[in-house]
Protein backbone atom coordinates (compact mmCIF):
# COMPACT_ATOMS: atom_id res chain seq x y z
CA UNK A 1 0.00 0.00 0.00
CA UNK A 2 1.99 2.87 -1.44
CA UNK A 3 -0.42 5.88 -2.83
CA UNK A 4 -1.73 8.29 -0.19
CA UNK A 5 -5.26 7.53 -1.55
CA UNK A 6 -5.00 3.96 -0.66
CA UNK A 7 -3.92 4.76 2.87
CA UNK A 8 -6.77 7.13 3.23
CA UNK A 9 -9.42 5.11 2.30
CA UNK A 10 -8.25 2.47 4.19
CA UNK A 11 -8.66 4.37 7.87
CA UNK A 12 -12.54 4.45 8.24
CA UNK A 13 -12.04 0.62 7.97
CA UNK A 14 -9.36 0.90 10.64
CA UNK A 15 -11.65 2.66 13.21
CA UNK A 16 -14.46 0.69 12.49
CA UNK A 17 -12.80 -2.47 13.02
CA UNK A 18 -11.12 -1.38 16.52
CA UNK A 19 -14.46 0.23 17.72
CA UNK A 20 -16.55 -2.79 16.58
CA UNK A 21 -15.92 -4.95 19.43
CA UNK A 22 -15.50 -2.26 22.26
CA UNK A 23 -17.80 -0.79 24.24
CA UNK A 24 -16.66 2.61 25.72
CA UNK A 25 -19.71 2.34 28.49
CA UNK A 26 -18.21 -0.82 29.99
CA UNK A 27 -14.52 0.10 31.18
CA UNK A 28 -13.45 3.44 31.71
CA UNK A 29 -10.01 2.59 30.48
CA UNK A 30 -11.57 1.96 27.17
CA UNK A 31 -10.68 5.01 26.07
CA UNK A 32 -7.27 4.67 25.89
CA UNK A 33 -7.54 1.60 24.60
CA UNK A 34 -8.90 2.91 21.47
CA UNK A 35 -7.00 5.95 21.02
CA UNK A 36 -3.45 3.57 21.43
CA UNK A 37 -5.08 0.87 18.59
CA UNK A 38 -5.94 3.72 16.68
CA UNK A 39 -2.58 5.63 16.87
CA UNK A 40 -1.02 2.63 16.34
CA UNK A 41 -2.90 1.87 13.17
CA UNK A 42 -2.04 5.14 11.74
CA UNK A 43 1.75 4.84 12.51
CA UNK A 44 1.72 1.41 10.57
CA UNK A 45 -0.44 2.66 7.97
CA UNK A 46 2.92 5.47 7.19
CA UNK A 47 5.70 3.55 8.67
CA UNK A 48 7.39 3.66 5.19
CA UNK A 49 7.16 7.53 4.91
CA UNK A 50 4.63 9.22 3.04
CA UNK A 51 2.59 11.38 5.69
CA UNK A 52 3.05 14.79 4.59
CA UNK A 53 2.24 14.01 1.27
CA UNK A 54 -1.02 12.76 1.79
CA UNK A 55 -1.50 15.37 4.16
CA UNK A 56 -1.03 18.11 1.04
CA UNK A 57 -2.84 15.77 -0.98
CA UNK A 58 -5.59 15.94 1.67
CA UNK A 59 -5.11 19.54 1.86
CA UNK A 60 -6.46 20.17 -1.86
CA UNK A 61 -9.34 17.38 -0.98
CA UNK A 62 -10.78 19.77 1.20
CA UNK A 63 -10.53 22.66 -0.85
CA UNK A 64 -11.54 21.02 -3.84
CA UNK A 65 -14.78 20.29 -1.56
CA UNK A 66 -15.10 23.95 -0.50
CA UNK A 67 -15.15 24.97 -3.91
CA UNK A 68 -17.42 22.77 -5.38
CA UNK A 69 -20.46 24.55 -6.77
CA UNK A 70 -23.92 23.47 -7.50
CA UNK A 71 -26.15 24.79 -10.50
CA UNK A 72 -30.00 24.03 -9.26
CA UNK A 73 -32.15 25.13 -12.02
CA UNK A 74 -36.28 25.14 -10.71
CA UNK A 75 -38.62 26.01 -13.66
CA UNK A 76 -42.47 25.39 -13.75
CA UNK A 77 -45.40 27.74 -14.43
CA UNK A 78 -45.93 31.37 -13.43
CA UNK A 79 -48.02 30.98 -9.89
CA UNK A 80 -46.94 26.84 -9.05
CA UNK A 81 -44.75 27.81 -6.16
CA UNK A 82 -41.28 28.11 -7.69
CA UNK A 83 -40.31 30.81 -5.70
CA UNK A 84 -41.81 29.73 -2.30
CA UNK A 85 -39.17 26.37 -2.82
CA UNK A 86 -36.34 28.08 -3.48
CA UNK A 87 -36.96 30.27 -0.66
CA UNK A 88 -37.66 26.68 1.35
CA UNK A 89 -34.64 25.21 -0.03
CA UNK A 90 -32.80 28.31 1.53
CA UNK A 91 -34.34 28.39 5.16
CA UNK A 92 -35.91 31.92 4.02
CA UNK A 93 -39.51 33.59 3.81
CA UNK A 94 -40.68 36.07 1.66
CA UNK A 95 -39.86 38.99 3.82
CA UNK A 96 -36.21 37.72 3.95
CA UNK A 97 -33.51 39.89 2.40
CA UNK A 98 -32.46 38.25 -0.75
CA UNK A 99 -35.25 35.90 -1.05
CA UNK A 100 -37.53 35.40 -3.88
CA UNK A 101 -40.18 37.54 -4.52
CA UNK A 102 -43.44 35.26 -3.93
CA UNK A 103 -47.02 36.49 -4.79
CA UNK A 104 -45.27 38.55 -7.76
CA UNK A 105 -46.74 38.30 -11.18
CA UNK A 106 -43.60 37.25 -13.24
CA UNK A 107 -42.98 39.22 -16.24
CA UNK A 108 -39.12 38.74 -16.93
CA UNK A 109 -37.77 36.98 -19.56
CA UNK A 110 -34.64 35.98 -17.70
CA UNK A 111 -33.29 33.40 -15.16
CA UNK A 112 -32.92 34.98 -11.36
CA UNK A 113 -30.17 33.13 -9.23
CA UNK A 114 -30.16 32.85 -5.52
CA UNK A 115 -27.55 31.91 -3.52
CA UNK A 116 -27.32 29.86 -0.68
CA UNK A 117 -26.66 31.98 2.20
CA UNK A 118 -23.95 29.63 3.58
CA UNK A 119 -23.16 28.19 0.86
CA UNK A 120 -22.38 30.97 -1.96
CA UNK A 121 -21.25 27.71 -4.42
CA UNK A 122 -24.89 26.75 -4.25
CA UNK A 123 -27.50 28.28 -6.18
CA UNK A 124 -30.70 28.28 -7.15
CA UNK A 125 -31.67 29.41 -10.52
CA UNK A 126 -35.39 30.73 -10.97
CA UNK A 127 -36.25 30.05 -14.63
CA UNK A 128 -38.69 31.88 -16.71
CA UNK A 129 -42.16 30.55 -16.94
CA UNK A 130 -43.27 28.09 -19.21
CA UNK A 131 -47.00 28.71 -19.53
CA UNK A 132 -46.88 30.58 -22.84
CA UNK A 133 -48.81 29.38 -25.56
CA UNK A 134 -45.97 29.42 -28.71
CA UNK A 135 -43.92 27.65 -25.84
CA UNK A 136 -40.75 25.64 -27.34
CA UNK A 137 -39.01 23.73 -24.95
CA UNK A 138 -35.77 23.70 -27.23
CA UNK A 139 -35.44 27.16 -27.83
CA UNK A 140 -35.82 27.88 -23.65
CA UNK A 141 -33.15 25.56 -23.28
CA UNK A 142 -30.75 27.03 -25.25
CA UNK A 143 -32.04 30.34 -23.62
CA UNK A 144 -31.78 29.41 -20.04
CA UNK A 145 -27.98 28.34 -21.24
CA UNK A 146 -29.39 24.39 -20.08
CA UNK A 147 -25.42 22.51 -19.76
CA UNK A 148 -25.03 25.61 -16.59
CA UNK A 149 -27.32 23.31 -14.37
CA UNK A 150 -26.53 19.81 -12.57
CA UNK A 151 -30.36 19.40 -12.68
CA UNK A 152 -33.84 20.43 -13.19
CA UNK A 153 -37.09 20.57 -10.69
CA UNK A 154 -40.17 20.94 -12.92
CA UNK A 155 -42.43 22.75 -10.71
CA UNK A 156 -46.36 22.20 -11.16
CA UNK A 157 -48.99 22.86 -8.74
CA UNK A 158 -51.97 20.92 -10.83
CA UNK A 159 -51.63 18.56 -13.07
CA UNK A 160 -48.13 18.60 -15.08
CA UNK A 161 -49.33 20.35 -18.59
CA UNK A 162 -48.10 19.77 -21.78
CA UNK A 163 -45.24 22.29 -21.82
CA UNK A 164 -43.80 20.54 -19.02
CA UNK A 165 -44.04 16.91 -20.80
CA UNK A 166 -42.40 18.79 -23.68
CA UNK A 167 -39.51 20.78 -21.84
CA UNK A 168 -38.93 17.03 -19.42
CA UNK A 169 -38.44 15.50 -22.97
CA UNK A 170 -36.00 17.76 -24.38
CA UNK A 171 -33.69 17.91 -21.20
CA UNK A 172 -33.55 13.78 -20.82
CA UNK A 173 -32.85 14.07 -24.83
CA UNK A 174 -30.05 16.58 -23.60
CA UNK A 175 -28.67 14.00 -21.32
CA UNK A 176 -29.27 15.95 -18.79
CA UNK A 177 -31.59 14.79 -14.88
CA UNK A 178 -34.83 16.40 -14.23
CA UNK A 179 -37.81 15.80 -11.71
CA UNK A 180 -41.18 16.95 -11.44
CA UNK A 181 -42.76 18.47 -8.20
CA UNK A 182 -45.69 18.51 -7.37
CA UNK A 183 -46.44 21.73 -4.61
CA UNK A 184 -48.77 22.54 -2.41
CA UNK A 185 -49.75 19.32 -1.27
CA UNK A 186 -51.11 20.70 1.68
CA UNK A 187 -53.28 22.80 0.34
CA UNK A 188 -54.68 19.94 -1.80
CA UNK A 189 -55.30 17.77 1.53
CA UNK A 190 -56.58 20.56 3.06
CA UNK A 191 -59.22 20.80 0.71
CA UNK A 192 -60.01 17.30 0.17
CA UNK A 193 -60.53 16.92 4.29
CA UNK A 194 -63.05 19.55 3.89
CA UNK A 195 -64.96 18.02 0.95
CA UNK A 196 -65.04 14.71 2.60
CA UNK A 197 -64.92 15.37 6.36
CA UNK A 198 -66.30 11.72 7.15
CA UNK A 199 -64.00 9.30 4.53
CA UNK A 200 -60.40 11.87 4.21
CA UNK A 201 -57.98 9.69 4.55
CA UNK A 202 -54.25 11.75 3.87
CA UNK A 203 -52.40 8.76 2.98
CA UNK A 204 -55.09 7.69 0.03
CA UNK A 205 -55.46 10.85 -1.03
CA UNK A 206 -51.66 11.40 -1.74
CA UNK A 207 -51.45 7.67 -3.01
CA UNK A 208 -53.98 8.55 -5.44
CA UNK A 209 -52.53 11.37 -6.89
CA UNK A 210 -48.87 9.37 -7.17
CA UNK A 211 -50.85 6.93 -9.04
CA UNK A 212 -52.29 8.99 -12.02
CA UNK A 213 -49.17 11.21 -12.40
CA UNK A 214 -47.34 7.84 -12.55
CA UNK A 215 -50.05 7.24 -14.93
CA UNK A 216 -50.27 10.53 -17.09
CA UNK A 217 -46.06 10.44 -17.40
CA UNK A 218 -46.29 6.43 -18.58
CA UNK A 219 -48.26 7.75 -21.48
CA UNK A 220 -45.60 10.18 -22.49
CA UNK A 221 -42.58 8.68 -21.93
CA UNK A 222 -41.05 5.81 -23.30
CA UNK A 223 -37.83 4.91 -21.76
CA UNK A 224 -36.52 6.81 -18.76
CA UNK A 225 -39.92 7.90 -16.58
CA UNK A 226 -38.87 10.96 -14.47
CA UNK A 227 -39.75 10.73 -11.14
CA UNK A 228 -42.61 12.99 -9.60
CA UNK A 229 -42.20 13.71 -5.64
CA UNK A 230 -45.27 15.72 -3.85
CA UNK A 231 -44.20 18.32 -1.45
CA UNK A 232 -44.96 21.17 0.78
CA UNK A 233 -42.86 23.71 0.71
CA UNK A 234 -44.29 25.17 4.51
CA UNK A 235 -43.59 21.38 5.86
CA UNK A 236 -40.06 19.81 4.07
CA UNK A 237 -40.22 16.87 6.53
CA UNK A 238 -43.39 15.28 5.05
CA UNK A 239 -44.81 14.09 2.00
CA UNK A 240 -42.27 13.95 -0.49
CA UNK A 241 -39.44 15.72 0.28
CA UNK A 242 -37.23 12.77 2.25
CA UNK A 243 -37.04 10.73 -0.65
CA UNK A 244 -36.49 13.55 -3.49
CA UNK A 245 -33.26 14.40 -1.40
CA UNK A 246 -32.24 10.53 -1.51
CA UNK A 247 -33.09 10.22 -5.47
CA UNK A 248 -30.61 13.04 -5.71
CA UNK A 249 -28.09 11.78 -3.18
CA UNK A 250 -28.11 9.01 -5.67
CA UNK A 251 -27.75 10.80 -8.94
CA UNK A 252 -25.64 13.65 -8.00
CA UNK A 253 -21.38 12.52 -8.00
CA UNK A 254 -19.75 12.89 -4.44
CA UNK A 255 -18.96 16.07 -4.07
CA UNK A 256 -22.25 17.69 -5.71
CA UNK A 257 -23.90 15.46 -3.74
CA UNK A 258 -22.16 16.91 -0.58
CA UNK A 259 -22.53 20.20 -1.56
CA UNK A 260 -26.25 19.38 -1.49
CA UNK A 261 -26.97 17.76 1.58
CA UNK A 262 -24.84 20.46 3.69
CA UNK A 263 -26.93 23.42 2.11
CA UNK A 264 -30.60 21.77 2.95
CA UNK A 265 -32.26 22.73 5.72
CA UNK A 266 -32.06 20.57 9.30
CA UNK A 267 -35.74 19.70 9.12
CA UNK A 268 -36.07 16.05 10.28
CA UNK A 269 -33.55 14.25 12.93
CA UNK A 270 -32.80 11.94 10.40
CA UNK A 271 -31.79 14.48 8.24
CA UNK A 272 -29.82 15.97 11.00
CA UNK A 273 -27.79 12.11 11.68
CA UNK A 274 -27.73 12.12 7.69
CA UNK A 275 -25.99 15.05 7.39
CA UNK A 276 -23.95 13.95 10.41
CA UNK A 277 -22.82 11.27 8.78
CA UNK A 278 -21.97 12.65 5.96
CA UNK A 279 -19.55 14.83 7.40
CA UNK A 280 -17.97 12.18 9.48
CA UNK A 281 -16.58 10.89 6.43
CA UNK A 282 -14.35 13.39 5.92
CA UNK A 283 -13.22 14.25 9.45
CA UNK A 284 -9.96 11.94 8.68
CA UNK A 285 -8.98 14.34 6.19
CA UNK A 286 -9.49 17.55 8.40
CA UNK A 287 -7.63 15.46 10.97
CA UNK A 288 -4.75 14.29 8.46
CA UNK A 289 -4.53 18.24 7.18
CA UNK A 290 -3.98 19.41 10.77
CA UNK A 291 -1.16 17.17 11.72
CA UNK A 292 0.96 16.92 8.73
CA UNK A 293 0.74 20.73 7.07
CA UNK A 294 1.35 23.89 8.90
CA UNK A 295 1.19 21.92 12.43
CA UNK A 296 2.26 24.48 15.09
CA UNK A 297 3.41 22.99 18.60
CA UNK A 298 0.94 23.65 21.66
CA UNK A 299 2.30 24.59 24.02
CA UNK A 300 2.69 22.03 26.64
CA UNK A 301 1.45 19.39 24.81
CA UNK A 302 3.73 16.89 23.28
CA UNK A 303 2.03 17.10 19.41
CA UNK A 304 1.77 19.99 16.75
CA UNK A 305 -1.66 20.77 14.77
CA UNK A 306 -3.01 23.11 12.64
CA UNK A 307 -5.45 25.23 14.94
CA UNK A 308 -6.49 28.02 12.83
CA UNK A 309 -7.42 25.06 10.26
CA UNK A 310 -9.36 23.01 12.69
CA UNK A 311 -11.02 26.45 14.40
CA UNK A 312 -12.42 26.87 10.75
CA UNK A 313 -13.78 23.45 10.10
CA UNK A 314 -15.38 23.73 13.56
CA UNK A 315 -17.12 27.23 12.82
CA UNK A 316 -18.07 26.10 9.37
CA UNK A 317 -19.71 22.80 11.13
CA UNK A 318 -22.02 25.74 12.82
CA UNK A 319 -23.00 26.72 9.47
CA UNK A 320 -24.04 23.42 8.10
CA UNK A 321 -26.27 22.54 10.94
CA UNK A 322 -27.51 25.87 10.98
CA UNK A 323 -26.74 27.28 14.19
CA UNK A 324 -24.58 29.85 13.10
CA UNK A 325 -25.62 33.63 14.28
CA UNK A 326 -27.81 34.44 10.82
CA UNK A 327 -29.24 30.95 10.50
CA UNK A 328 -30.33 31.23 14.04
CA UNK A 329 -31.82 34.64 13.38
CA UNK A 330 -33.68 33.52 10.43
CA UNK A 331 -35.11 30.37 12.17
CA UNK A 332 -36.39 32.65 15.12
CA UNK A 333 -37.83 34.89 12.36
CA UNK A 334 -39.83 32.22 11.14
CA UNK A 335 -40.54 30.46 14.32
CA UNK A 336 -42.02 34.13 15.55
CA UNK A 337 -39.33 33.64 18.72
CA UNK A 338 -36.98 35.65 20.33
CA UNK A 339 -32.95 34.46 19.11
CA UNK A 340 -32.56 33.92 22.66
CA UNK A 341 -34.78 31.25 23.29
CA UNK A 342 -33.88 28.81 20.61
CA UNK A 343 -29.88 30.00 21.95
CA UNK A 344 -30.42 28.48 25.22
CA UNK A 345 -31.54 25.11 24.14
CA UNK A 346 -27.96 24.58 22.98
CA UNK A 347 -25.14 22.88 24.67
CA UNK A 348 -22.31 23.87 22.53
CA UNK A 349 -20.32 27.29 22.85
CA UNK A 350 -22.16 30.19 20.88
CA UNK A 351 -20.46 30.29 17.36
CA UNK A 352 -19.10 34.22 18.24
CA UNK A 353 -17.57 32.05 21.07
CA UNK A 354 -15.34 29.67 19.41
CA UNK A 355 -11.92 30.79 19.07
CA UNK A 356 -8.45 28.98 18.73
CA UNK A 357 -7.57 29.54 21.86
CA UNK A 358 -10.95 27.43 22.78
CA UNK A 359 -9.54 24.80 20.52
CA UNK A 360 -6.83 24.22 22.25
CA UNK A 361 -8.50 23.70 25.81
CA UNK A 362 -10.69 21.39 23.69
CA UNK A 363 -7.21 19.27 22.52
CA UNK A 364 -5.40 19.67 25.89
CA UNK A 365 -8.58 18.10 27.70
CA UNK A 366 -8.78 15.56 25.21
CA UNK A 367 -5.06 14.57 25.40
CA UNK A 368 -5.71 13.95 28.89
CA UNK A 369 -8.51 12.38 28.21
CA UNK A 370 -7.01 9.62 25.82
CA UNK A 371 -3.76 8.86 26.38
CA UNK A 372 -1.41 8.25 29.66
CA UNK A 373 0.60 10.37 30.31
CA UNK A 374 3.30 7.90 31.08
CA UNK A 375 3.15 7.07 27.44
CA UNK A 376 2.24 9.72 25.36
CA UNK A 377 5.39 11.56 25.67
CA UNK A 378 7.57 8.74 24.17
CA UNK A 379 4.86 8.66 21.21
CA UNK A 380 5.26 10.56 17.70
CA UNK A 381 3.49 13.72 17.77
CA UNK A 382 2.30 13.24 14.20
CA UNK A 383 -0.08 10.32 15.43
CA UNK A 384 -1.10 12.11 18.71
CA UNK A 385 -2.61 15.12 16.85
CA UNK A 386 -4.45 12.87 14.99
CA UNK A 387 -5.90 10.46 16.71
CA UNK A 388 -6.74 13.69 19.49
CA UNK A 389 -8.07 16.08 16.76
CA UNK A 390 -9.95 13.05 15.04
CA UNK A 391 -11.80 12.35 18.15
CA UNK A 392 -12.42 15.83 19.30
CA UNK A 393 -13.84 16.82 15.91
CA UNK A 394 -15.81 13.68 16.07
CA UNK A 395 -17.52 14.51 19.42
CA UNK A 396 -17.99 18.54 18.51
CA UNK A 397 -20.08 16.92 15.22
CA UNK A 398 -22.07 15.26 17.83
CA UNK A 399 -22.65 17.59 20.31
CA UNK A 400 -23.93 20.46 16.70
CA UNK A 401 -26.08 17.69 15.99
CA UNK A 402 -27.86 17.08 19.20
CA UNK A 403 -28.06 20.96 19.25
CA UNK A 404 -29.54 21.23 15.58
CA UNK A 405 -32.49 18.85 17.00
CA UNK A 406 -33.25 20.93 20.09
CA UNK A 407 -33.37 24.32 18.49
CA UNK A 408 -35.67 22.69 15.80
CA UNK A 409 -37.92 21.77 18.27
CA UNK A 410 -37.69 24.18 20.12
CA UNK A 411 -38.51 26.61 17.11
CA UNK A 412 -41.70 24.12 16.57
CA UNK A 413 -42.61 23.90 20.33
CA UNK A 414 -45.52 26.85 21.14
CA UNK A 415 -43.81 30.40 22.41
CA UNK A 416 -42.30 29.46 26.03
CA UNK A 417 -40.06 31.61 28.06
CA UNK A 418 -36.29 30.16 27.54
CA UNK A 419 -33.72 29.11 29.66
CA UNK A 420 -30.52 30.91 30.28
CA UNK A 421 -27.84 30.13 27.33
CA UNK A 422 -24.92 27.60 28.92
CA UNK A 423 -21.83 29.06 28.27
CA UNK A 424 -18.48 27.90 26.60
CA UNK A 425 -17.03 26.33 29.65
CA UNK A 426 -20.06 23.59 29.79
CA UNK A 427 -18.26 21.76 26.69
CA UNK A 428 -15.14 21.66 28.22
CA UNK A 429 -15.05 18.26 29.06
CA UNK A 430 -14.77 15.74 26.52
CA UNK A 431 -18.03 14.00 25.42
CA UNK A 432 -16.29 10.25 24.66
CA UNK A 433 -18.29 7.73 23.42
Amino acid sequence: MNSYAEKLSSLPEIFQGILKNIDVNLDPKTPFNIANKIYESFMELFSDGGMKEAASEVKKELEEMENTELHIAITGETGSGKSSLINALRSKNAEDDGAAPVGVKETTVDSNVYTHSNYPKVKFWDLPGIGSPDFSPDSYLQKVDFQRYDFFIIVGSERFRSNHIDLAQAIQKMEKKCYFVRTKVDSDLSNMERSYPNTFNAEEVLEMMRNDFKKQLEKCFRNTIPQVFLISSWDLDMYDFPRLVETLEKDLPSLKRLAFLLSLPMFSPEFTEKKKSALKSHLRKISLASAGINAIPIPGLPLACDVALLCGSMVAFYKMFELDDGSLARRARLARKPVEELKAVMKSPQEKEFTNDLVIKLITNYEKELFRPSLVRSLVAAGVSFVITYWMLSSFLDNLAEDADRVRKKALEPRAPGRAPRQAQDLMQPKVK
